[in-house]
């Protein structure tokens, strides 16, 4: 399997199917849009920063804030509802973490979560290989709230995303505090990874991606 990164929370993953999640146009955040097609797209929640699935290339099944299972082509996905904020989605709204497992490797993308799930949706992503989480904070998690909750989910790989990087336009924080707090040496795997299950870490890593 590949992993990409465009920039804030939209990442691509090629399996035999290739799957996009909460892409941006570019244009609004000040960076660049994505470069991609894909058969899936996958939608946390409808902001603007994450749901332009026009900005993706191919005849894809878009899934907005989707709760629930769902399948594509004998690939089983799997939308779970969080919080956006810390007051019941009362500020900015409900926020789906979508799971899915390509090549043997089970993902689970957190989108915009702003509160700590209950323990139902803990239970159901506990052990998961990769476990991509915002830690820009200020409209999602702060910090010590965010390790307790990577620390109940246990995944083998954290990648951090929805931070800010050189010319974005939204005011969140960079990616620096979240590795300075928590004990774990980060790896800088740059844009695009390929792997297999085989390959994934026996203890937790941290995977920094670039553009």
């Amino acid at each position: 399997m590949q992993i990409r990164w465009h920039g804030h929370s939209c990442f691509e993953f090629t399996d035999s199917v290739t799957v996009v999640t909460d892409p941006h146009d570019g244009k609004s955040l000040g960076i660049s849009p994505p470069s991609a097609s894909a058969d899936v797209v996958l939608i946390s929640h409808d902001h603007f920063d994450h749901n332009s699935f026009k900005t993706i290339r191919g005849s894809h099944k878009v899934v907005f804030a989707y709760v629930g299972e769902f399948d594509f082509n004998g690939f089983k996905f799997l939308g779970l509802e969080t919080d956006h904020d810390d007051v019941g989605g009362a500020k900015r709204g409900k926020n789906v973490m979508y799971t899915m497992v390509l090549d043997d490797i089970s993902i689970c993308h957190c989108g915009d979560l702003g509160n700590m799930p209950g323990d139902d949706v803990i239970e159901r992503i506990a052990g998961i290989d990769i476990l991509m989480v915002p830690v820009g904070g200020v409209y999602t998690m702060d910090i010590p709230n965010l390790i307790r909750f990577i620390e109940r989910v246990g995944p083998r790989v954290i990648v951090p995303m929805h931070y800010r990087v050189g010319g974005l336009s939204i005011p969140i924080n960079a990616v620096d505090p979240f590795l300075r707090s928590f004990d774990l040496d980060a790896e800088h795997v740059g844009n695009e990874i390929d792997l297999s299950a085989d390959e994934l870490p026996n203890e937790t890593t941290i995977w920094v991606f670039s553009r």
